[in-house]
């Protein structure tokens, strides 16, 4: 039986770590979880709120996080409700 293909999402972040381990020449790092987790949560709010129409609760639901839980992660990363005017 075949497996089934990943995800598009799946393939970049493992492009995106062969990257990283081939940046650090052999290094070992340490915490890599917390630091990916760290590194991945902030695009993935930014993206997912402007995907929303900056509506927080449309976010939320999106995230599978009570609003309360993404306004505290928003001000966490200091991630602006909606983007200045221009």
């Amino acid at each position: 039986m075949k497996a089934p293909p990943e995800s598009p999402l799946a393939v970049c972040v493992r492009r995106a770590l062969r990257g990283y381990f081939k940046h650090l020449r052999g290094e070992r790092p340490t915490r890599m979880y917390d630091m990916v987790m760290r590194e991945m949560e902030k695009p993935l709010l930014e993206t997912v709120l402007r995907e929303a129409g900056y509506n927080q609760t449309m976010a939320a639901k999106m995230l599978g996080l009570s609003r309360g839980t993404l306004s505290a992660k928003l001000r966490r990363h200091k991630i602006k409700k909606r983007p200045a005017a221009r």
